[in-house]
């Protein structure tokens, strides 16, 4: 497969590049950082520096890719930053904003400019990073939180967008791997971040994190002819039965399970 791959410079990235290389799968990484020294020790890896936040940079990214690839089987949008920390009514409004621009714009832009690319291929696949405080209040980190959830919903309208076009677009949680935002969120401290977070930082650290293993899997089989027709889905790389669940591929798309929605009483048994 032809795979562009956002963030591959560093962290869950790079380790993602080495693994869908050694699958035997073309990669072209984005990413702020030069690569040249990883990309002269893989054949089938490209690269091009680029800001995710910035539509100029991503749109020249994807002009770079077509003069070479005639299509992109795969897209996975990896980039992201923790950024702005702290109560948001304090929180510094523009870091707050470049934390959700950076997050949000940075895998929609990924998304729009590579779409004439990824129209080309017989089914095409995207894979968009979330967590993080998609799913719950995450207290001191809402610019995270909220771009996060914001890619959750852009998926879920995707697809229901291009679901007759051959497209898959799925989002997914990798689960707390230690990377480099675990150890800011222990450089903050207590004071910046709060004591719950510190706490599950630390213990984060001390017994390795969730299984990156697991992350890298989920993201391989969504890209996989096994997951297709599964689209519109967060799925959560530790805790659900992704493995399995091309056998319930018709009952999911006729249900609104592994989505984000609204809970009224009713639905807990109650009638106020």
């Amino acid at each position: 497969m032809n795979l562009v791959l956002t963030g591959s410079s560093t962290g869950i990235g790079r380790a993602l590049a080495a693994r869908l290389l050694a699958r035997g799968h073309a990669v072209w990484g984005l990413a702020r950082s030069d690569q040249s020294d990883f990309a002269r020790t893989q054949p089938a890896f490209r690269a091009s520096r680029c800001d995710v936040a910035d539509w100029t940079q991503v749109a020249q990214a994807a002009v770079e890719v077509t003069a070479v690839w005639p299509h992109v089987d795969g897209l996975i949008t990896c980039a992201g930053l923790q950024g702005e920390v702290g109560p948001a009514v304090t929180a510094d409004p523009i870091r707050w904003s470049a934390t959700v621009r950076a997050n949000l714009d940075g895998t929609y832009y990924a998304i729009r400019a590579f779409h004439a690319l990824l129209a080309k291929a017989p089914r095409a696949k995207i894979v968009c990073f979330s967590g993080g405080g998609a799913t719950k209040p995450r207290a001191r980190f809402s610019a995270y939180g909220v771009a996060k959830t914001g890619v959750v919903r852009l998926v879920e309208t995707i697809a229901e967008e291009e679901g007759d076009r051959g497209l898959d677009i799925n989002a997914i949680a990798p689960g707390a791997i230690h990377t480099r935002l675990t150890e800011e969120v222990l450089a903050l401290g207590p004071a910046v971040v709060g004591e719950a977070e510190f706490a599950s930082a630390q213990k984060q650290k001390a017994a390795g994190g969730a299984s990156l293993d697991k992350a890298l899997g989920l993201v391989e089989w969504l890209l996989s002819p096994a997951a297709n027709g599964i689209s519109g889905r967060l799925l959560a790389a530790p805790w659900d039965p992704w493995p399995t669940l091309d056998r319930h591929a018709a009952e999911l798309a006729g249900s609104d399970i592994y989505t984000l929605r609204r809970i009224v009483p009713e639905e807990r048994g109650r009638k106020w």
